[in-house]
């Protein structure tokens, strides 16, 4: 068990202590995608949906959903993050919305986990509100795009 680093001595689950880690400048980039049909992609690109401006909504909970991290995430660290945020966009080719989230912070661990959480919950945000007109929309390729900071160095993924 000590190369697990989340088991304590009885091979139960903790949390890691980051106390005697110092503060870096961190940062994490995440992305997504929705995938809809026509009628719905008009619908978002248009302001037409019923429920309200589904890319404002759905950016404003991604923001929502990087605060809050750690509290649904187990074994995530609360982190004070100095900024985030989430550019949304229409692929009319795909006929999908595109989310990427950024997020940074000076810290004792990083941010990958909020940028991750903040891409999902914009990505449910925006099924949630198109839901009326599309059920089988798709929710696909949730990905760290890149981190930086930290004593694992760098991660750029090369799609």
């Amino acid at each position: 068990m000590a190369d697990f680093t989340h088991f304590n001595d009885q091979g139960r689950a903790k949390m890691v202590d980051v106390g005697e880690k110092p503060d870096t400048q961190r940062e994490a980039v995440a992305a997504g995608r929705v995938l809809v049909n026509d009628e719905c992609f008009n619908l978002i690109k248009s302001g037409g949906m019923k429920k309200g401006d589904v890319l404002t909504v759905a950016q404003v909970a991604g923001i929502m959903g990087a605060k809050k991290t750690s509290e649904i995430i187990p074994m995530c660290h609360p982190v004070f993050v100095n900024g985030i945020n989430l550019e949304l966009s229409l692929d009319e080719e795909r006929k999908s919305v595109e989310l990427t989230a950024y997020v940074s912070c000076d810290g004792k661990t990083g941010v990958e986990m909020e940028a991750l959480t903040a891409v999902s919950v914009a990505c449910l945000t925006v099924y949630d509100m198109c839901k009326a007109v599309q059920k089988d929309m798709v929710i696909s390729d949730i990905r760290l795009l890149k981190k930086s900071g930290g004593v694992h160095g760098d991660f750029v993924r090369t799609e």
